[in-house]
């Protein structure tokens, strides 16, 4: 008997799951922050303002000016009282809820923002490095006006040469244009 509570007693293994006869009520993790923020983005209306002093004022009316039977909170507004501080305890943690569930959001879009931002500098740093190289080697790029200057030295070299080797190949006397053939 000591062996089989000493085996179920372990703290190292999990229990075995239960079939229960009445199984626990399921709901979406995200169901009841996002009824928080429904209810928080409600109460920051003006409808709301304008339905609850609505409420109130018949509330007031209705208990001061009804016959006595049909008055259900005398003047002190005891019962009035008590429902909008029930309606307050509750208002409060699920605007809380609210905020913190927004500043989640606002914690996740930060750091995409930081990322993004990250990632746009390491671009731009590297497109100046680019751009830079591109500038040094663009100087040692021949220019088309260093071209054509280079390209009129060439032809005036080819025009002297040209003008040298005429003197110098000029036939003289009436030899004629023609070789000799014999």
């Amino acid at each position: 008997m000591a062996e089989a509570r000493g085996a179920r007693a372990r703290l190292d293994t999990p229990r075995e799951l239960r079939n229960p006869l009445v199984k626990r009520p399921t709901f979406r993790a995200d169901a009841f922050g996002s009824f928080a923020e429904a209810f928080a983005r409600y109460m920051g209306t003006a409808r709301f303002i304008a339905w609850m002093t609505l409420v109130v004022v018949v509330w007031v009316g209705w208990n001061t000016i009804a016959p006595l039977t049909w008055r259900f909170d005398e003047f002190p507004f005891i019962f009035l009282t008590l429902a909008l501080s029930l309606q307050a305890s509750y208002a409060a943690p699920l605007i809380l809820l609210a905020q913190n569930r927004q500043e989640d959001r606002d914690r996740v879009i930060a750091e995409q923002d930081r990322r993004i931002a990250s990632q746009s500098k390491a671009d731009m740093e590297f497109l100046a490095r680019e751009t830079a190289s591109l500038r040094m080697a663009l100087g040692e790029v021949a220019t088309r006006d260093y071209l054509r200057s280079e390209l009129r030295l060439l032809l005036e070299e080819l025009d002297e040469r040209d003008r040298h080797r005429g003197s110098i190949d000029q036939p003289s006397g009436d030899a004629g244009d023609f070789p000799r053939t014999s």
